[in-house]
């Protein structure tokens, strides 16, 4: 039986879209008395009799939670919860029982229920267990929303044999333990290597940590990683947790690690054996479980030569090598690059879609790219930003990427017309560069009126800076 107070509480859900419920129990009246009193609070209600009803109401996809009683007829509650919870996106399930124990409420917790409950049911705790059920799990479909979309943004992009391989490699490595190394050139994507791999890994519920360890100095990396009390050293005013602490569980990513001291190496190296170390100022041990990533755009092997890095940390972290191509290695992915990076800023500065103009889009691919894909990626938002066109014709482009394929043998331009925009924008900026975006200085030095100047600048897609 229902136990109800003498005065019906405000409306807790009132704020809240409709949650989808679904009542299981074989008492009509229990199934009535929840289901009024749960409309009455905001929700949409279904109330069967049975089991096997549930499963098929569950199938649908469409409830949020389900009340299920323990003892029903044919399956029982229990069985029914099992098959529940092995669906792709199950329901919360709170199970109810008049004759319940101890060991029923564990095996129910055990198989995956939300909460347990005995009657005779109390109406504050019916409501409030609910209220928390539906809570919980559209956090737990927002965060997985958010994993998704996290996963899809750290995705490895390029049909070149090199990223094909690649991506192959992090399938096969990211479920495992092992130590990663990843070499590659400033700018090529070890950063964007280490995420895919911890998002296809065991670990991806767990904490991403990521250390660069060029940009810490040397008297504070030990705190960084370790963590300190407060007191032990100079700025020290309060405790800190180092950053294998907070790794626990999750991935550690030590990015630029040929640039880390001499002195720390020993200590990473320390706690690549035996999982566990003592915050700078402690006697106390720490013990962590975490999976190392490690890049650098060093020849390790060279620094070893030269004393510069612990040959014995190099095989602790060179268990599984990964080798990222850089950009002028893989012409082929400029292309899909370029889209890409088009359709994520457009996006995120409201601008209508923007594309580049076949002439355009040779010149990107004959450039050499040393900055590699963050060279790529940073002219593309460059040019979402100042090109006033949807349109990305080659007298848009800065005149680096000329000077870049100036000596390919194979002009960028179909017509005398681009070719003349493209050398005439590159000699403008010149000028503008030289006199500092002072436009009456740059018009005497062009032989050009100021007016002239600002339809020239126009016409040719050049923006002053702000």
């Amino acid at each position: 039986m229902l136990v109800s107070p003498h005065k019906r509480q405000h409306r807790i859900f009132a704020m809240i879209p409709k949650p989808h419920l679904l009542i299981v129990d074989d008492e009509p009246g229990i199934r009535e008395s929840l289901a009024s009193i749960l409309r009455d609070e905001g929700y949409l209600v279904d109330a069967v009799g049975s089991a096997e009803e549930a499963l098929e109401r569950v199938s649908g996809g469409e409830l949020e939670l389900v009340l299920l009683d323990v003892w029903l007829p044919g399956m029982d509650g229990l069985e029914a919860l099992s098959r529940i919870q092995s669906g792709a996106h199950p329901p919360a399930v709170i199970m109810i029982s008049g004759h319940g124990t101890i060991e029923t409420a564990v095996r129910a917790t055990k198989l995956g229920a939300f909460d347990f409950i005995e009657k005779p049911l109390s109406l504050e705790k019916i409501v409030l267990r609910v209220r928390n059920a539906v809570q919980q799990r559209r956090l737990e479909e927002e965060n997985q929303t958010l994993r998704n979309q996290l996963g899809h943004r750290y995705q490895v992009i390029g049909d070149s044999i090199p990223m094909k391989a690649l991506r192959q490699q992090i399938a096969v490595t990211a479920p495992t333990n092992g130590r990663v190394l990843i070499y590659g050139e400033s700018g090529t994507g070890k950063e964007l290597v280490a995420h895919a791999l911890h998002a296809a890994s065991l670990r991806t519920k767990g904490p991403f940590v990521e250390v660069n360890c060029a940009a810490i100095p040397d008297e504070l990396i030990e705190s960084e990683l370790f963590g300190h009390l407060k007191g032990s050293f100079t700025g020290a005013t309060e405790n800190k947790i180092g950053k294998f602490e907070k790794a626990d569980g999750g991935t550690l990513f030590l990015d630029e690690i040929g640039d880390m001291s001499l002195r720390t190496q020993s200590k990473v190296l320390r706690v690549l054996e035996e999982q566990r170390f003592e915050p700078v100022g402690s006697n106390q041990t720490i013990t962590v479980d975490v999976r190392v990533i490690a890049a650098t755009n060093k020849n390790l092997e060279q620094e070893i030569a030269h004393a510069r890095f612990r040959q014995d940390l190099f095989y602790r972290l060179n268990v599984i090598p990964f080798f990222v191509s850089p950009l002028r290695d893989r012409l082929q992915d400029i292309p899909t690059l370029a889209r890409y990076f088009l359709n994520e800023f457009s996006g995120a500065y409201g601008k209508k879609g923007r594309e580049l103009s076949d002439p355009a889009m040779d010149i990107l691919v004959r450039y050499p790219w040393p900055g590699n894909v963050r060279e790529l990626r940073n002219l593309v938002e460059r040019l979402v930003i100042v090109c006033p066109q949807p349109r990305i014709e080659p007298h848009h482009l800065p005149p680096e990427l000329f000077r870049g394929v100036a000596e390919s043998p194979q002009q960028p331009y179909s017509t005398l017309y681009e070719a003349r925009s493209a050398y005439e924008r590159e000699f403008i900026l010149r000028k503008l560069q030289e006199n500092r975006w002072n436009m009456t200085q740059t018009a005497g030095a062009l032989g050009l009126e100021r007016s002239h100047l600002y339809r020239k600048m126009k016409s040719l897609g050049i923006a002053a800076p702000d």
